[in-house]
């Protein structure tokens, strides 16, 4: 990695049990997961293994399709609720580079 390169995520590099450490408090909670594309997914983080992360009750959304900052869709849905597009999505985990809960977003 260069000098600007960012830091690898924990949720990304941590060993097996680490990893598992680090997500189980978000089992079952609604998330939003960042990604280095322009790309923002929000669910119900249901289980993961060594490559993904699965979501159920997903909204996947292409920020490229809409004039919407990702900041604004993801505050639009902590006040109204998630409007789910995919019963279940499988997220590549070395996409992420944010994860964190829906109801921890400020509004």
């Amino acid at each position: 990695m260069g000098p600007f390169a960012p830091a690898p995520s924990p949720v990304m590099s941590a060993a097996p049990s680490d990893a598992d450490a680090v997500l189980e408090p978000f089992r079952g909670a609604e998330v939003v997961l960042d990604l280095a594309a322009q790309w923002v997914y929000l669910g119900t983080l249901k289980s993961w293994d060594a490559v993904h992360l699965v979501l159920a009750d997903a909204d996947a959304h292409d920020l490229r399709d809409t004039a919407t900052t990702r900041e604004l869709y993801v505050l639009e849905a902590a006040r109204h609720g998630i409007a789910p597009n995919r019963k279940r999505a499988l997220v590549r985990r070395d996409a992420i580079v944010g994860l964190s809960r829906l109801r921890d977003v400020l509004t």
